[in-house]
C-alpha cells in the first residue's frame, strides 16, 4: 500500500500544474480539487497511471461552473423539455451576457432616477401583439395562471371544461394548482364534450372568470366538442384564454395551434402563453390583454413574488425584437434543404470510415405544442452503439434511436453546428467503431 501511495501525484503538485491552474481561476478551486481528488482515487485503485492524473481531473471538469453541459439537439423535437426547450438566438445570448453585468434594468440613465423595472422587453411584446391593450411578464406560465387566478378569482369560482383540466409534466396538475390560490374550480361538460349551454348554466354571482385551457400536450379526435374562446366571450364574464405554446400570431405549418393575437380577436380578456416555446425565447409567462385585468394582476402583491430577473428581460426582449430565434428557423426549414444537408454529413461520414446513411424522418414541435403535428425532416443513420459515446463528448449530442440505428435529425441542428456534429460523430465512432 505504501508503494501505491507514494506513486499517487501529491494535490498540491496536480492544482499548480498549468492547464489545472487555469482552469480553477475559470471554475473555481472547489471543483478543480474535487476533480483531482477523484483521478488520485483512480490512481490509488490502479485504474490510473500517475503521468495521466491531471489529464484525467481536466478531462472530468463541467464546461462552466454552472454545472449545466452543451448540448446538441439531434432529436427531431423543437423544443425538447428535457433539453431546456427552446434554444435562444445569438442576439439574445449576447444580451444575456451584456445583462449579467450591472445594467439599467430600473434605472433611467438620462434622468438619473429609477424608472419602470423590464420597460423594453414589455414594449417588445406590445409591438409584437399590437391588440393587447397591456401586457405582464412572469417566471413562467404556471405563475401567469397563478396570478390571474388569485387577483380575479381568489374566494370564488373559475368555470372550466373537464376535458381540459390537465397534467402540465412532472406530475403537476392544473386543478391542484388553481384550487392553491383559494380559487374554486366549477367543472362543466364532460371528458369529451362541452357545450356552450354548460358555461351558461354554471355562470352566478360567484364567477371570477371562464377559463380555457388549450390541451397542447395531448388530442383527442371522434365524439367531441369545445366551446371556442369567441362564443366564450358572450357569456358576459371574463375570459381567460392559456395557450400554453407562446405562438404570437399564427403560423402557416401550425394551423390547429392558438395564438395571442388570435384568442384577443376573439374576445378573450387575458391570454397566458410560455416564452421559451414556441416564442423561442427564455422561460417567462406571458400575459397579454386588456389594460384593466393586466393592471390589476400587475398591482397584486403577488406580481412582485412572480416578477422575472434582468437576464429573462434582456433575452425576452432580444428575442421578440431581433433575428429568428433557433425554434423559428427549425419551424420554417424546408424538407429539401435537410435532406441536401443530411446527404453531405453522411457522404463525409462515409468518407472517415463511418456506417452513416441519408434517411427521411419526422420531426415534432414538443414541449407541449401541436402534438398532432408532423413535420417532414431528413436525419443521418449512424450506429446505435454511437449513442452513448456521442452523449459523452463535448459538445454532447443526442440523437434519437429508431430500428436499431441511432438518428441524428436535422431538423434541430442548425446548420452552423453541422461542424461541431461531424467531429462528434467521428469521436464517437473512434471509441465505438463496431456500432
Amino acid at each position: 500500500m505504501s508503494d501505491v501511495r507514494r506513486r499517487v501525484p501529491r494535490t498540491d503538485a496536480l492544482l499548480a500544474e498549468p492547464r489545472l491552474a487555469a482552469a480553477a481561476a475559470r471554475l473555481g478551486r472547489t471543483l478543480v480539487r474535487a476533480a483531482v481528488a477523484d483521478a488520485q482515487q483512480r490512481v490509488r485503485e490502479g485504474a490510473l497511471p500517475p503521468e495521466e492524473a491531471a489529464d484525467a481531473a481536466l478531462a472530468a471538469l463541467p464546461e462552466t461552473a454552472g454545472g449545466l453541459r452543451e448540448v446538441l439537439n439531434a432529436t427531431g423535437v423543437l423544443v425538447h423539455t428535457n433539453l431546456g426547450r427552446a434554444a435562444l438566438s445569438a442576439a439574445a445570448r449576447e444580451a444575456l451576457l451584456a445583462a449579467a453585468g450591472t445594467t439599467d434594468v430600473e434605472f433611467d440613465l438620462t434622468t438619473g432616477r429609477r424608472s419602470g423595472r423590464g420597460t423594453e422587453a414589455l414594449a417588445a411584446l406590445a409591438e409584437a401583439v399590437p391588440r393587447a391593450e397591456a401586457v405582464h411578464l412572469t417566471n413562467n406560465n404556471a405563475a401567469a395562471l397563478v396570478l390571474a387566478a388569485t387577483v380575479l378569482a381568489q374566494g370564488r369560482e373559475i368555470v372550466v371544461s373537464r376535458g381540459e383540466l390537465v397534467e402540465i409534466g412532472a406530475g403537476f396538475r392544473l386543478p391542484d394548482l388553481l384550487a392553491s390560490t383559494g380559487a374554486r374550480l366549477r367543472e362543466v361538460g364532460t371528458t369529451n364534450r362541452t357545450h356552450l349551454a354548460d358555461y351558461a348554466a354554471a355562470i352566478g354571482p360567484d364567477t371570477g372568470f371562464v377559463l380555457k385551457i388549450h390541451p397542447s400536450n395531448f388530442a383527442t379526435t371522434g365524439f367531441v366538442a369545445a366551446v371556442p374562446v369567441a362564443q366564450l366571450a358572450t357569456l358576459g364574464v371574463p375570459v381567460v384564454h392559456d395557450i400554453g405554446s407562446g405562438l404570437l400570431r399564427p403560423h402557416p405549418a401550425l394551423p390547429a395551434e392558438p395564438d395571442a393575437d388570435g384568442s384577443l380577436a376573439a374576445g378573450a380578456d387575458l391570454v397566458t402563453a410560455s416564452g421559451d416555446k414556441l416564442l423561442g425565447g427564455p422561460q417567462v409567462g406571458l400575459v397579454l390583454g386588456r389594460r384593466e385585468p393586466v393592471e390589476r394582476l400587475r398591482g397584486h402583491p403577488l406580481a412582485r413574488a412572480l416578477r422575472v430577473d434582468k437576464l429573462t428581460l434582456a433575452a425576452l426582449a432580444a428575442t421578440l425584437r431581433g433575428p429568428a430565434p433557433p425554434v423559428a428557423r427549425a419551424l420554417a426549414a424546408e424538407p429539401a434543404e435537410l435532406a441536401a444537408r443530411a446527404a453531405r454529413l453522411a457522404g463525409s461520414l462515409a468518407a472517415a470510415g463511418v456506417v452513416a446513411e441519408p434517411v427521411a424522418s419526422e420531426a415534432r414541435v414538443g414541449g407541449g405544442g401541436a402534438p398532432e403535428v408532423v413535420l417532414a425532416s431528413a436525419a443521418v443513420a449512424v450506429p446505435a452503439g454511437f449513442a452513448a459515446p456521442l452523449r459523452a463528448g463535448r459538445p454532447a449530442v443526442v440523437g434519437r434511436l429508431h430500428a436499431d440505428r441511432l438518428l441524428l435529425d436535422l431538423r434541430t441542428v442548425p446548420a452552423a453546428d453541422e461542424p461541431a456534429l461531424l467531429a462528434a460523430v467521428l469521436a464517437a465512432h473512434r471509441s465505438a467503431p463496431a456500432g
